[in-house]
Parts: C-alpha cells; structure tokens; sequence
C-alpha cells in the first residue's frame, strides 16, 4: 500500500525546494480532477498546516512536521485534525507524505514522494504523475523567462479569483514574483488592493511594474438583454478606465496584458485559417471584443507595450466548457453538437498561464496573441478525443435545437456552435514551446488520464 514516486527535475536542489515553499505551490500541485478546493496553505514547510475542503463540507488538514523539516533535502506533512469538519478524514485515514530532494548534480535534483497509507498506490499514481509534470514545466517556464532577462515584477491583477487568474497568480508567485490582487472588495490580506471599476483610486497602481487584466462577466448564459448588458459593461468601460489610469500613473506600468477572446472573428468564417491578421468577424461577440480591445488605447498612447490575448476554449475541469461537458461524458451522454464540423480552437489552461508569462517577458509580443493550441479540432474529433480519454462511447449527437433551448437562438449561434479555425500564428513566429499541443495530451493531463511507467 501506499505509493513511492520519483523523477528528475531540471532544476537544482536548492531551486527545486524553495519552489515548495513560496505562495501558490499548493495550488499549482493540486489536480483540477479532484472534488477538493484550497482553503489555506501552509505558511511555512517546517510547521505550517494547510486545508483543504472536502465534499459534505468535510475538511483535510495537512500538518508539516518540524522534526523532520531538513532543507533542502525533506519535509514532511501528515494527515491531522483541526476541528470537528476534520475528524472522519483524520480518523479514518492514515497518512503521512514524505517530499525528498536529491542533488543529482547542479543542475538537476531527484524528487521523491513516499506516502505511507493504506490506499493502493494505483489510485495515488496519477495525482502525483500530474504534480511531477506540473513542478516540471512551471520551473521550465520560469527557466526560459530568466534566461531572456527577466528579475522578479510586482504584477497586479484582476480576475484574480477567477479560473484563469487563480491559476495564472499561483504560478507567478511560485516564480518568485510579488502579485497584488485587484479587488472589488474592501482590501482584507496585505496582497489585496481594493478596485473601483468605474472610478479606479489614483494610487491603485503606484509601485505595479505589470497590469494583467482578466475581469469580466462570464458570457455563458442565455442571451438575453441583461445578460448581454453585463457581458459589454463588464468589460468595455472599466478596461478604459483601466488603461487611462496606467497612462496617467508617474513611474507606471510598462506592460498591460489583457483578456480577449477568439470571438473576435465571428462566429463562423467556415474553413478559413484565422490569424491575428484576419478580419474581425460579426456578430454580438465580434462587437464586444472589438471594443474591448479598442478601449486599451490610452495605455498604448501612453507608449505601455498593451498584449491582447485572444483566448480559445480554455480546458480545465475546473471551470469553463470542460466542467459542464465532463459529467455528461463520464456519464456515457456526450456527443457531437450538430454535423460537429465547427472548428473548436482550444488551448489547456497551463498553456494559457505560460502565454500570459510569456506576455511579460517577450517584447516582442504586442497587440493581439492568439492564445490557441497549434492544433485546432473539430467539434466532432474534439468529442470522440473527450470520449477516448474518458473510456466512454460518444455515439449521442446532441440536435442543434439544443443549444438554442438553454442559450437562445443568438447564445447558441455564437457559442455552443461557434467555428473559428484560430491559430497562434504570433506565438509560432516566437517559437512558442506548448506544453500540450495536441487535444488528447491536454486532456489527459488535466483530467488525470496521462499515461504513467
């Protein structure tokens, strides 16, 4: 019982292990599969105690042990109770978990996970098959942006509790960079800054090197006249006092990286290869974005280099598409939308945070990104590869009158049955390195399917 996994990072020992130590590594760690949430994090590796929330309102607390604490070769956390939500968890499993470093040489450090508990290790193999691949790639990441210049930033951000922007703020802090959360509400921990979107304080950016700008209403829904309302006012006036507010910051931010979407090009433009040169397209969502983009301006007047990143459908069970289509799919109930010839231009969610790194760092990068993966699918392939990596059959089309029920006849013209054949042209002419570039390597990783020794 229990599970012993090993692998060689590229990273020295010392690196390797101060990694595990800075804000967000636990979050970075913990598989988007698994039906936990983070609720705190351990403040320190020696004697911190981190916990997280279990369904039925049950808690998991994980108490780091000081008597093993030995940087940077080991420390180690074991299951203890922290209050009544904690007991079961506590009293029906064992569990300690031992993390070893080893300096293979000064480049590179072996790192082991030893679990001792009764569960089998086949089940634990996964989890921790995606926790080496993560550490792996994020420490790759943050490799490359040193290697091209770039020192630890002070970055604010909005959205930052939001699928991507929790995603993306645990990785730059891991990265040894200081994140300040923009806020709408009243500032509560030192890495707060409270955000009027429609009136932003004139000091909210005082001392930020890097705006990332990711807030706005969620476009799923039913589109009716308040839903698309709050789609346009979410984002068109408060990006524009966002940016007037760089440009009029003394010593302010160089560098604005904002949220757009592939939707600036339509909702169907057929088979045509869509590039960040293209045309935009029409349709409500090709207005939006439009403006959207439009309203950065007074940053770039101000001569702040401004990336638009045009994201696709961002893969994650977390959130967005793959959380609603997940269930079905295990379920044996998923299939093609329609004829499932629409191109469906997709990008996994760590490959997103690394465009939005890379935003940061490369100067070249500047106006719209195309944040995509280098294979678009279509519908169809996407859901015969959601099926195959599910181990489910995928034989019930869903009839286009669907959609149009839940959506709207509009809703479902421009999302469930959008095509665009996007493509990351700028990121290939940087020679962009994608973690997942195909669908099934992406959802493998994420879903926990990756094919493990």
């Amino acid at each position: 019982m229990g599970l012993v996994y090993s692998s060689i990072i590229d990273a020295p020992q010392e690196e390797v292990f101060a990694w595990h130590g800075r804000p967000g590594a636990f979050a970075r760690l913990s598989p988007p599969w698994q039906a936990m949430q983070l609720k705190s994090e351990a403040a320190s590796l020696r004697d911190g105690r981190a916990e997280l929330a279990l369904p039925g309102g049950l808690r998991w607390v994980a108490q780091h042990q000081a008597d093993a604490y030995d940087p940077p070769r080991r420390f180690v956390d074991q299951i203890a109770r922290g209050g009544p939500a904690s007991l079961p968890a506590a009293l029906a499993v064992r569990w300690k978990h031992i993390h070893d470093f080893e300096a293979v040489d000064s480049a590179h450090t072996r790192m082991t996970d030893r679990v001792e508990t009764p569960v089998p290790g086949h089940f634990l193999r996964p989890m921790f098959a995606y926790r080496h691949r993560q550490l792996a790639d994020d420490l790759a990441a943050h490799q490359e942006a040193r290697v091209h210049g770039m020192a630890p930033l002070t970055v604010a951000v909005t959205g930052a509790s939001g699928l991507v922007g929790s995603a993306l703020t645990a990785f730059l802090s891991t990265g040894g960079h200081r994140v300040i959360r923009l806020v709408r509400h009243a500032a509560a921990k030192p890495d707060e800054r409270q955000w009027n979107p429609a009136d932003p304080h004139p000091e909210l950016l005082t001392g930020v090197d890097v705006v990332i700008h990711l807030a706005g209403a969620t476009i799923a829904g039913r589109f009716t006249d308040g839903h698309r309302r709050a789609i346009r006012d979410s984002r068109i006036e408060p990006t524009r006092r966002l940016a007037e507010l760089v440009a009029d910051t003394d010593r302010g931010p160089q560098v604005v990286v904002s949220a757009s979407a592939v939707g600036f090009y339509g909702y169907d433009r057929a088979d045509e290869v869509l590039t960040e040169t293209s045309e935009r397209g029409g349709g409500f969502l090709a207005d939006v974005v439009a403006d959207w983009e439009d309203a950065l301006a007074p940053a770039e007047q101000s001569g702040a280099r401004v990336v638009r990143i045009r994201t696709g459908i961002v893969q994650s069970p977390s959130g967005g598409t793959l959380r609603l289509l997940r269930p079905l799919f295990a379920a044996g109930l998923g299939g093609r939308i329609g004829d499932g010839q629409q191109w469906l231009p997709w990008i996994g969610i760590d490959d997103l945070v690394d465009i939005y790194y890379r935003a940061l760092w490369d100067e070249r990068l500047s106006g719209p990104v195309n944040a995509v993966a280098p294979e678009p699918v279509r519908n169809a392939e996407y859901t015969d590869t959601l099926g195959r990596v599910l181990h489910r059959p995928t034989v019930l089309p869903v009839p286009a009158l669907g959609p149009r029920v839940l959506l709207g006849d509009q809703g479902a013209r421009e999302l469930a049955c959008a095509s665009q054949r996007a493509v990351p042209a700028v990121l290939t002419a940087a020679d962009h390195h994608f973690r997942h570039p195909r669908l099934d390597q992406a959802l493998r990783h994420v879903l926990g399917r990756a094919i493990t020794a």
